[in-house]
């Protein structure tokens, strides 16, 4: 229904779930996602898969509750490929406390698979991809490099420590670091955790984009963000293989998508300059935050098994909109 005023966060500024008012202090967030296997493995994939479709779930501050699954499988596919990818899904659900209460499938040429997602949320303390303040902090929860390793592992040219790491990545939930958010907010006000967002298809700068550009229909000032190329973990063996030319398609589309958006300084390398641009599976949050919170934010996150630390700063709204330095 357009316009309904229950519609709490909509898709006008691309956030990663939607959020729908129910009752008063409750809010259910929804989002759905499914994709072709990036791995060998099935039940890997499975588990892959489930982390990415929860991830959105813990990027809007919600706690994920329900899921239906979604499968895309061939008529003559070997059924106990089928049952290793529900079952890695299932387990990885089962680590979210999420209940999968059903699903659908299709006979489909190509394997798919994901989940339709429930989660609750409390309406005042909804996470949005937009907010950002100047003077804000810029944190980031899980190192980059899963789509250039991804191509790399189609190809066979990956080692086996890059395939563990990315795949280990992949397979991580966002839970831990979204429950150390919320440590924090409980102890330092709501108010200083301004805009999170996960890193997925876009890429880092795609995903940093959305959450520059603001949300003029709700009096969100744009700004600029700017990133420390050294101080963005990488994983093992991505920058070998954006050398090795392992560029997967969607990194060329979101180069081409930001654009003018992003500048990089003359000394960041070429392969650096990449790997901002890789689109991620199941990446990690993107999180703005007042400066005054960043060290316990850090500290929590840690406390939660979650490395993470800054990454760059939002400023004053200049051009470019995304600055790599």
């Amino acid at each position: 229904m357009p316009n309904d005023p229950k519609v709490l966060v909509g898709f006008n500024t691309n956030d990663d779930a939607g959020v729908y008012l129910v009752a008063d202090g409750l809010a259910l967030v929804q989002t759905v996602d499914f994709f072709t296997p990036i791995v060998d493995d099935p039940f890997t994939f499975g588990q892959i898969a489930a982390a990415n479709s929860l991830s959105d779930v813990y990027a809007m501050g919600g706690r994920p509750i329900s899921a239906l699954s979604i499968v895309g499988f061939p008529e003559k596919g070997d059924p106990q490929i089928l049952e290793q990818i529900i079952r890695g899904g299932l387990a990885k659900m089962t680590e979210a406390q999420c209940s999968v209460i059903g699903g659908h499938s299709i006979r489909n040429d190509d394997i798919q698979f994901g989940y339709a997602v429930t989660g609750v949320v409390n309406p005042e303390k909804v996470w949005r991809n937009v907010g950002a303040r100047p003077g804000d902090v810029l944190l980031l929860t899980k190192a980059l490099g899963t789509g250039v390793l991804s191509t790399a592992l189609k190809k066979e040219r990956i080692s086996k420590e890059a395939l563990g790491g990315a795949v280990e990545s992949m397979s991580q939930l966002n839970r831990a670091a979204a429950e150390a958010l919320h440590e924090v907010e409980s102890q330092m006000g709501s108010n200083v955790v301004h805009a999170v967002t996960d890193v997925t298809g876009f890429g880092l700068l795609g995903h940093a984009r959305e959450m520059a550009l603001g949300d003029a229909a709700n009096g969100v000032e744009p700004v600029s963000l700017e990133f420390r190329y050294e101080a963005v973990s990488l994983l093992p063996g991505a920058l070998e293989a954006v050398r090795a030319g392992m560029i997967p398609g969607g990194l060329k589309n979101n180069r081409e998508f930001v654009g003018d958006c992003a500048g990089f300084a003359d000394g960041v390398p070429e392969e650096n300059r990449a790997i901002f641009f890789d689109p991620q599976t199941s990446g990690g949050l993107l999180i703005a935050i007042a400066p005054e919170a960043e060290k316990q934010a850090v500290e929590r996150l840690a406390a939660n098994g979650v490395k993470a630390g800054r990454v760059g700063r939002v400023i004053q709204k200049t051009a470019p909109l995304l600055r790599v330095i």
